[in-house]
């Protein structure tokens, strides 16, 4: 109905070169032809889970392991999935690969993209869980019996109290441990160290020697120790993991849009194939409300098209004869005929679905502060924990309990638990602050990156607009043509004509014969006149530059009805909120110039693009990417979405298509934008916090570690001070509320 059908005559020609160039999704093609000419015509992508990865040192080590493979090309490692994308010559298997990943300590299997789903991560969580509670349950306990001891408890009493121990700590340390203990004993027996062998260590070492002393009637027991520091352990691995599991792939729902059977005419018969089997050249049928299974050309037949979906546009589009249309558009209104173009792997869809996946590995290998800092942690402890057993057992003429005794309290009181919890202690109460503000964190890392950035990307239709027309010139119009544009307009379900009939008020005027007209309009007869609301060219009229629908009454001059979109409720507080925090702002949307000059103006935004296809829109992040600028991209459409997954961090609304949030970091839960200065807002305060949390864990380390290698502390005190150094952390994080 709106006046655009002039695009079907002004792509037209580029069906004749049997290009797809002004197919909406088709840019992203290019991108992706550039990426596989990089790559050796033979190669195969190969990709493996890796269930046990979950920090820094994981990545490095996997990928390093897989580009010493002889015929392995590239490998990359998506930490949040948990899953390793491997480039590599067609005789390398996904066997060999499994092979090589177990001879470093990593369990790993061969990836079925269709049985992808959040079930494995989720049971994940519930195990850490509750690990996490019966490590609790069992530390209070043991506490309690503590007292007793503390308190004088003596001979046979004592004794008692620590075999009760002994029974409630021993089976809880097993269990509550295994996280840590299958860790490390994957990398210890191909002969490296990680963060979880000086944790297992150290709770091994702190119940053995607790248990010794038990058996030999000793006044010291440490199996409250043991277990304060798993669940200490487990609580920031729980919170790190619950920072992570909300992320999920954009590209396999992309991939989830493709149509996975056609019908292709032969001879005049319906044949349904799968979409593998179809061909170039064949002629399929597209009924209305069915997705369009391929890249094609209209061959026969008139509808309308949504393509909401690529193009981030509201309004769907006239599609006829000589018409380009893109898998995954909606086909509304008519059944059209297709010469395929382009099916399967080669459609505009599928080579979209690939450049949102090569986008989030590389955006995904971004690593904590935490991660990073912990690279070097592991050998210092031992060293350290080494060190003090040699000098004591040499000091006291080979006193073994106390040597023993002093390397475990270094272990413990060097063990990572406040470094553990700095980033994810933050995360926790900042994503708490910013949910009760309608902000909705699915990335662990998102708030490091979003303080980081200093240059904004807005997408305009359906993020900085609500993405509904509504009537703009009703009170310009009069009452009989209001009241036939009113019975027309409930004869469709056209978007335009549904705002229209949702606005005018009064009743309807009797207009007979009713017909839809399939990409065109609704037509009838009224006093003895036809009537039609519609296409500018189908009423008689020229187009104006305007959204707009036509009425046309036999014998008089059409009636315009104009449309705008509302500019979603917060917009100008969110721009406002980030130019003052010395933010760059841009509008980048698909929209024609006039209409984005103008709506740029209303919000005071300087700098825009207009006209921006999907793959453009990836490319400017790219580009403002390769000129230093830490890009934050907010946008709601499949257009955006290898913008938003290329970009530095990335926002969405939940109103956006499923694709957009699930590639975005960041998704508003509300309708209100303003949230979005403060979440950039919040995770300044964030990152002054997390390196608040490092400064705490330092202090810590620099004025316990002594203490332990000179004897002064018991492996109870230990756990005890690094138990108030966990404390510590977790407060200075819940500053943020």
């Amino acid at each position: 109905m709106a006046a655009r059908a002039a695009e079907a005559t002004e792509i037209a020609p580029e069906m004749t070169s049997g290009g797809l160039s002004a197919c909406p999704a088709c840019v992203a093609a290019p991108a992706a032809e550039r990426l596989a000419a990089l790559q050796k015509p033979e190669a195969a992508r190969l990709m493996l889970s890796l269930p046990t990865a979950h920090c820094a040192a994981c990545i490095a080590t996997v990928e390093t392991a897989l580009r010493q493979h002889p015929g392995v090309q590239s490998a990359r490692v998506n930490l949040t999935l948990k899953r390793v994308s491997v480039e590599a010559e067609p005789e390398v298997t996904a066997a060999d690969l499994t092979r090589v990943l177990e001879g470093v300590g990593y369990e790993a299997h061969e990836l079925d993209p269709g049985l992808l789903s959040m079930t494995e991560t989720d049971r994940q969580g519930r195990a850490l869980l509750m690990r996490l509670g019966v490590a609790f349950f069992a530390m209070m306990n043991i506490m309690l019996l503590s007292v007793a001891v503390w308190s004088g408890a003596e001979a046979a009493t004592r004794d008692m109290f620590h075999w009760i121990s002994a029974m409630i700590a021993i089976p809880t340390v097993i269990f509550a441990g295994q996280p840590f203990f299958t860790s490390a004993w994957s990398a210890l027996r191909v002969g490296r160290l990680n963060m979880d062998v000086p944790i297992s260590l150290a709770i091994f070492l702190a119940t053995a020697m607790s248990l010794f002393e038990t058996m030999h009637s000793g006044s010291k027991a440490y199996f409250d120790a043991a277990v304060m520091l798993a669940f200490f352990l487990l609580l920031g691995r729980y919170l790190d993991h619950r920072s992570r599991a909300l992320a999920r792939s954009a590209a396999g729902e992309l991939a989830a849009l493709e149509v996975p059977r056609a019908v292709v005419l032969e001879a005049g018969a319906e044949v349904l194939r799968p979409i593998g089997q179809v061909a170039r050249d064949d002629v399929v049928l597209v009924r209305p409300g069915g997705r369009m299974p391929v890249d094609g050309v209209v061959l026969t037949g008139t509808s309308e098209v949504d393509r909401g979906l690529l193009t981030g546009e509201s309004l769907p589009v006239f599609a006829g004869p000589g018409s380009l249309v893109s898998a995954g558009e909606v086909n509304l209104t008519g059944p059209l005929t297709l010469r395929v173009l382009a099916a399967g792997k080669d459609s505009s869809l599928h080579r979209m679905a690939d450049l949102v996946a090569v986008a989030e590995a590389a955006r995904n290998t971004y690593t904590s502060l935490a991660e990073r800092a912990a690279r070097i942690y592991a050998p210092a402890v031992h060293l350290l924990s080494l060190a003090a057993f040699g000098f004591w057992l040499w000091r006291t003429g080979g006193d073994f309990r106390l040597a023993v005794n002093i390397a475990v309290a270094v272990l413990i009181i060097t063990c990572p638990c406040a470094l553990g919890l700095a980033v994810p202690a933050v995360v926790t109460a900042a994503s708490g602050k910013l949910f009760r503000k309608g902000v909705l964190i699915k990335n662990g890392t998102a708030l490091e990156r979003l303080a980081e950035v200093d240059l904004v990307i807005f997408d305009k239709t359906g993020t900085l607009t609500l993405g509904a027309p509504e009537p703009a010139n009703l009170d310009g119009i009069g009452a009989e043509a209001r009241s036939v544009a009113l019975a027309l307009a409930r004869a469709s379900s056209h978007p335009l004509a549904v705002a229209l009939a949702g606005r005018i008020g009064g009743a309807p005027a009797e207009v007979t014969n009713l017909r839809e007209m399939p990409g065109y309009g609704v037509e009838g007869r009224w006093a003895g006149k036809s009537v039609r609301l519609g296409r500018a060219g189908w009423v008689g009229v020229e187009a104006g530059s305007e959204t707009a629908t036509y009425l046309g009454i036999e014998g008089a001059p059409a009636t315009t009805f104009t449309f705008s979109d509302q500019i979603r409720p917060g917009a100008e507080a969110a721009i406002a909120g980030l130019k003052a925090q010395g933010k760059a702002i841009r509008l980048v949307s698909g929209d024609h110039k006039a209409a984005v000059a103008a709506f740029a103006a209303r919000l005071g935004i300087a700098d825009w693009v207009a006209e921006a296809l999907p793959a453009e829109k990836a490319g400017l992040v790219r580009q403002m990417a390769d000129q230093g600028h830490k890009v934050l991209m907010v946008g709601d459409g499949l257009n955006d979405t290898a913008a938003l997954a290329a970009a530095h961090v990335s926002i969405s609304p939940a109103q956006a298509l499923d694709a957009a949030r699930v590639a975005s970091d960041i998704v508003l839960l509300g309708r209100d934008l303003a949230a979005i200065a403060d979440a950039a807002r919040i995770s300044t305060q964030a990152i002054r916090r997390m390196k608040e949390n490092f400064a705490i864990s330092a202090g810590y380390n620099v004025i316990a570690v002594p203490l332990a290698l000179i004897g002064a502390t018991t492996p109870l005190v230990s756990a005890l001070a690094m138990s108030l150094s966990s404390i510590t952390v977790s407060l200075n994080a819940l500053r943020l509320r």
